[in-house]
């Protein structure tokens, strides 16, 4: 005598189930189907199965049916009845009704070790120890997706972190005061660091501020928010709109907000007319309640730094302040090798890095691009496959105004020692 009896699931079986559920696991590791997934896939009325012992449930497994094959979501058994050949009597139970069905296979994912998989071994389910279960959780749930969408936010492709190519000085400094401790909050606590909530960046223009704020939303799987001042204020008047705004990404779970050229609405308020600063009032106290929330980042970015408020980079409002200048000779190196990976070219990174001194990342962009251009025209106009060389290069680069002036170059250095905070 087994001391129980198999039958179907029923509907007033549910409040029992899951408390045996609750009381079944026996490693640490979360199940691969979460307990709504099994709920709902009996109330879709899929296949089940309990286990009774005079009338109290003692175990149960569910499945979800997709075509021809089948889920197993559930094997969760009380603990005084483990290890007496239960769960193989749940299974075969359950794979009787499944194979009745017209399901050809059937599937389950467990830990090793957890509940019910000596049972299916017992029932002959073949391991497959070979397999690595791969797994990626989206950042937005289904109530911050409406309200994404009508922001015009964005969630920006994986990979763009490993995309910027040179500037491993910057990288690592945004990764390591930003993305780590956003990325692992429960170690930054472990050792009493506080997690960024807001961040400057700035330098001169074209040198990746922009480019840095995509990629940091990407390396986390956030979605991404720019805020363009001159439509706020289309619509509601600046001031109003950025406290309409802000209201609206406090109900989002998971945000980088990004505002370029934040100078434009946050300038020294000396002098300025009522309008100018309320708005610079109101986006400062729009800040404190942005740093209220966790899940959440606002870069801001400008070009140039000394025409800030003084109040608005105070600590408390920005963690951090950020110098973002021109590539160095072994950054400019590092671009320069990617673009001619791309293009096939047969040219010296190191001696296009010394000529395109004062570029910037877009200066670099452009150059590379014009050459690939060239060439490509060139090809379609012989039939020949023309390979670009280092003259090719040098002589677009001669061609090519830097967009960072020597005196620019030291009116940054100046900023980043009075300004810098990192």
């Amino acid at each position: 005598m087994t001391g129980w009896r198999v039958r179907d699931y029923a509907q007033d079986d549910l409040e029992a189930l899951i408390r045996v559920d609750m009381e079944s696991g026996t490693t640490e590791e979360p199940p691969l189907f979460p307990l709504s997934d099994a709920v709902t896939a009996l109330q879709a009325r899929h296949p089940a199965v309990v286990a009774t012992a005079d009338d109290v449930l003692i175990g149960a497994a569910v499945s979800r049916v997709e075509g021809e094959r089948a889920w197993i979501l559930r094997i969760c058994m009380a603990p005084a009845w483990r290890q007496r050949g239960l769960g193989s009597a749940l299974i075969t139970a359950l794979e009787q009704r499944l194979f009745a069905a017209g399901v050809r296979a059937v599937h389950a994912v467990l830990p090793e070790g957890e509940t019910g998989a000596t049972a299916l071994r017992n029932c002959d389910f073949g391991a497959r120890p070979g397999l690595v279960f791969f797994e990626k959780r989206g950042p937005v749930t289904p109530q911050s997706a409406g309200t994404l969408s009508s922001l015009g936010a964005e969630l920006p492709p994986g990979g763009l972190w490993q995309k910027v190519a040179g500037m491993q000085r910057e990288k690592r400094l945004i990764e390591r005061r930003l993305v780590l401790p956003l990325a692992h909050p429960e170690l930054a606590a472990q050792h009493g660091v506080e997690l960024p909530r807001a961040v400057m960046l700035f330098g001169p223009p074209g040198t990746g501020k922009s480019t840095f704020a995509h990629a940091i939303a990407s390396r986390l799987g956030w979605p991404f928010l720019e805020l363009f001042p001159a439509r706020l204020a289309a619509e509601y008047g600046l001031a109003t709109g950025l406290n309409r705004r802000f209201d609206e990404i406090a109900r989002l779970d998971h945000v980088l907000v990004f505002i370029d050229e934040v100078e434009e609405i946050a300038g020294e308020r000396g002098g300025a007319d009522a309008t100018a600063v309320g708005v610079v009032n109101e986006l400062l106290k729009a800040i404190i309640r942005f740093r209220g929330q966790d899940g959440r980042l606002l870069v801001c970015a400008t070009n140039n730094v000394t025409t800030l408020d003084s109040a608005f980079l105070r600590h408390g409002r920005f963690d951090y302040v950020l110098p973002i200048g021109p590539p160095d000779h072994t950054a400019r190196t590092a671009l320069w090798k990617s673009y001619l990976a791309r293009a096939g070219a047969r040219a010296d990174s190191a001696v296009l890095a010394s000529a395109s001194e004062g570029f910037t990342p877009a200066d670099i962009a452009h150059a590379a691009r014009t050459v690939s251009q060239a060439q490509f025209e060139r090809t379609f106009d012989t039939g020949t496959r023309t390979i670009p060389t280092t003259d090719d290069y040098l002589d677009t680069i001669r061609d090519t105004k830097p967009t960072v002036s020597a005196a620019m170059a030291q009116e940054f250095a100046q900023q980043t020692e009075k300004f810098a905070r990192i």
